[in-house]
């Protein structure tokens, strides 16, 4: 830091000793870690997404920003006359040359007490295990009985109600209504709780959920008595309390927490209906191809097995054998009547030869047969005959007798 000299007075021009201002300021330790407490106004919201604002009170002012980083957190509707504790640094604002107090945090008065029992309850519960990680129990993915603990009137559980109906209509769903702000909403949440397990013990799941709001909106879902019924649950909890940025002991107690009460439906809810129907179809498809494919290999074995049967089937044997003796009669027959040709041909040159010696052959020819008549004798030569031998003389067309002289 730049110090001034004891022996003169230094000589600033409005930009040296404005960051000189600054620097002082943003050193200071007190500075750089302030809450303000004051009434808005002149509040501002430009589409740069900052917020600019004036914290006031009876006896001065001071000009407020908080950048676009800071203000997309911010869980809490401003607007001017209210009363807020800003939380920053002060710092100088060049151009101007006025300090201002640059927020990162703003909360309605009133709110620093109840963060700091909410910071000695959640203490407190942390250190008896309540909010053990380890111990939290899973979602089911198909839960057939959902229970919702809420407002009866509230937007919360329409949001709920219509969420379920559009991703698992099939889930039966138990409301247990019950007051969710108040004094009086502590002792009626636990109060449904118990009732709701009572008429309902086989639930897969316990929805606590209500819309956004302040700290003490909200404060119900802190007591320690509604915690602590969260963490005895037999069921598993999912609480969507709020809103995104808003937190809960009930959220460290419960078994899932979610940022609305829309998101907690959507968590009871891992598997659609339309998931689920998406992957029935799927697995019926992969049914039917396996299927298919057995069918096939069970229809080749088959074939492989008919065909092994209708090798040792007595039936192909007899028909082998029925070949065979087809076979051998047709050789036979053809054997049989190669032998008949031959023997008919045979018999044909006999008939000739027969033919040639038959006496009638040669009669025909112009030959005839001399006999003797009283002994029937052939004459073959002129010694045969004698003086006064008859003879019977026969030619082609018969026979007469002569007499020798």
């Amino acid at each position: 830091m730049k110090q001034p000299s004891l022996f003169s007075s230094p000589r600033w021009t409005v930009t040296s000793l404005t960051a000189y201002l600054r620097e002082l300021f943003e050193s200071d330790e007190i500075l750089r870690d302030v809450w303000v407490k004051g009434e808005i106004s002149n509040l501002s919201h430009p589409r740069s997404g900052h917020i600019y604002f004036t914290l006031k009170d009876s006896g001065a002012a001071v000009r407020s920003v908080m950048w676009r980083s800071s203000a997309a957190r911010l869980n809490l509707d401003l607007r001017d006359g209210m009363e807020v504790e800003a939380h920053g640094y002060i710092s100088i604002y060049d151009v101007s040359g006025q300090y201002q107090l640059y927020a990162d945090e703003i909360r309605p008065v009133g709110e620093g007490a109840l963060y700091q029992e909410f910071l000695r309850l959640k203490a407190l519960l942390e250190a008896e295990g309540l909010f053990d990680p380890d111990a939290k129990r899973p979602i089911p993915n198909l839960p057939k009985k959902i229970g919702i603990i809420t407002s009866a009137t509230g937007a919360a559980l329409r949001d709920m109600l219509n969420t379920l109906q559009r991703r698992m209509p099939l889930a039966e769903v138990i409301l247990a209504p019950t007051m969710v702000q108040g004094d009086a909403a502590p002792p009626k949440i636990v109060a449904a709780m118990d009732a709701l397990l009572r008429i309902a013990p086989d639930l897969d799941v316990l929805l606590l959920g209500r819309g956004g709001g302040s700290i003490e909106d909200l404060w119900a879902f802190n007591d320690e008595r509604v915690v602590r019924a969260v963490a005895a649950s037999p069921i598993p909890v999912i609480s969507g309390v709020g809103h995104e940025t808003d937190f809960t002991l009930t959220d460290f107690a419960s078994d899932l927490r979610a940022a609305t009460p829309t998101a907690a439906a959507e968590l009871a809810t891992p598997i659609t209906v339309t998931e689920l129907s998406g992957a029935a179809s799927y697995y019926a498809d992969q049914l039917k191809t396996r299927i298919g494919a057995v069918l096939d290999r069970a229809f080749i074995n088959l074939d492989d097995i008919r065909q092994q049967l209708g090798y040792a089937s007595p039936l192909r044997r007899i028909q082998r054998d029925q070949q065979t003796l087809d076979g051998q009669i047709q050789r036979l027959n053809a054997g049989q009547a190669h032998r008949q040709d031959l023997m008919r041909t045979k018999l044909k040159g006999l008939n000739r030869r027969l033919d040639a010696l038959n006496p009638e052959g040669i009669l025909a020819r112009g030959y005839a047969i001399v006999t003797r008549k009283d002994d029937h004798a052939v004459i073959a030569k002129i010694g045969d005959v004698q003086e006064n031998d008859e003879l019977n003389i026969r030619v082609k067309d018969g026979s007469f007798d002569v007499k020798t002289v």
